[in-house]
């Protein structure tokens, strides 16, 4: 609804998107990214998404990044007024994205038949703990919860310590691309039938996917897998080695030609002839004399040293890039992975960019996200079609939330 309005590949469909925190909103992300007009409905609050991560002048960096693209109303869905606004909405959208607990939305008269009744071709994209059935589809679950259960967790870091979690949203980032490719592939299927779905993402789902390798091992085996820390299985050399300033340096070279490159560049062209090194099986089972002789070698060098040897040598290597690293690196910035948009209080906001990217039709980025309520008024008015005098009572009423311009809804 804001003349803003980016152009892309999903331009001309309108999503409407209930929902909370990360999982939920990054898929509306997704498709705002490529074009989607996506009209995110939070609570008169705000999204608890604003209370996340680093703030500057009270606003989140974090929801300045995920809100991007998207038109942002605010309504009171606990409330019967508010439900009625959806309603009024939902016969001019083709996607509903929601995030709640299953059985909320049903009682909330949101529900997929309430709303497939108002419009047929509706696609109800419902992202959650453990799914829209099931023993535990009740239960609450943050995608750290579902990565939990997922076995993901239990693969990550170390077997002789207990396993940490990487320091993101992991589970809910998966889960959320799952969810805007179910929306896509519902949509092909609405417009070439009229006829509207359920796509059921759950968190715990998305994130078992990952552990593919392992199941069909334990189905045919009974092999359980298990963490390995740095390393992967029956792939070495496969590790991260210290270099001289203490940071680290990746190495893969468990192929015989990029291994036999490794000692050339390392200057120990020997150790291809080495009965422990001298195919793929023999070095996983030597893997830490291996391991030793290469971190003794990078240990003399510098990072960009080992770097430019490696390179040189065309061995697959990086260092663990860390943010400075990657604000930095020419890569980055050949690939336009850094975006910077305009906003509105702090004057600009780096975002990463749009993935992946497409040749003929590419995603466009326009706009951080913005206060709370900042389009609630030209929506209702424009879309769901109540007069000014109305949402001016629907405001006294506490159902929604206009942004007046004055900050004070700005965030929360």
């Amino acid at each position: 609804m804001n003349d803003e309005t980016p152009g892309g590949p999903l331009a001309g469909y309108r999503v409407l998107e209930l929902t909370t925190t990360v999982a939920g909103p990054f898929c509306g992300r997704l498709l705002a990214d490529f074009g989607a007009e996506v009209i995110k409905v939070e609570r008169p609050q705000g999204d608890d998404l604003r209370t996340f991560g680093k703030t500057v002048q009270g606003k989140s960096l974090y929801a300045g990044s995920l809100l991007r693209n998207k038109a942002l109303i605010a309504v009171d869905l606990r409330k019967s007024e508010g439900q009625e606004v959806i309603h009024k909405l939902v016969p001019h959208c083709d996607v509903v994205v929601e995030n709640f607990r299953p059985g909320t939305l049903e009682r909330w008269r949101l529900g997929f038949e309430q709303l497939s009744a108002l419009n047929p071709a509706l696609v109800m994209v419902r992202i959650s703990g453990f799914g829209q059935s099931g023993p535990y589809s009740k239960r609450p679950g943050y995608g750290i919860i579902a990565e939990a259960l997922s076995g993901l967790r239990h693969l990550t870091g170390h077997a002789d310590a207990p396993p940490p979690r990487v320091a993101v949203a992991l589970t809910d980032y998966i889960a959320g691309i799952y969810a805007a490719f179910g929306a896509m592939v519902a949509l092909h299927h609405a417009r070439n039938t009229g006829q509207g779905q359920v796509v059921d993402a759950a968190l715990y789902e998305s994130a078992f996917s990952v552990t593919e390798q392992h199941v069909p091992a334990y189905g045919k085996l009974g092999e359980v897998a298990n963490r390995h820390g740095h390393r992967l299985p029956s792939s070495s050399p496969n590790n991260l080695y210290y270099c001289k300033e203490g940071r680290y340096i990746l190495i893969t070279a468990h192929a015989q030609s990029i291994f036999t490159r490794l000692c050339e560049a390392m200057g120990k062209p020997e150790l291809v002839e080495d009965s422990r090194f001298s195919n793929a099986e023999a070095r996983s089972s030597n893997e830490d004399a291996l391991d030793d002789i290469i971190s003794a070698w990078s240990s003399g060098l510098s990072l960009e040293e080992a770097e430019s040897v490696l390179h040189e040598a065309e061995i697959p290597a990086s260092r663990v890039f860390d943010m400075a690293d990657i604000f930095a690196d020419p890569h980055y910035r050949a690939r336009e992975m850094l975006t910077e948009l305009p906003d509105e209080e702090l004057g600009s906001l780096v975002t990463p960019s749009v993935v992946p990217k497409l040749s003929a039709t590419p995603g466009k980025l326009n706009w951080s996200g913005r206060h709370v309520g900042e389009d609630t008024e030209q929506v209702l008015t424009e879309l769901a079609g109540l007069s000014r005098a109305e949402v001016d009572r629907l405001e006294a009423g506490g159902i929604v939330t206009r942004y007046n311009g004055g900050g004070t809804t700005s965030n929360g």
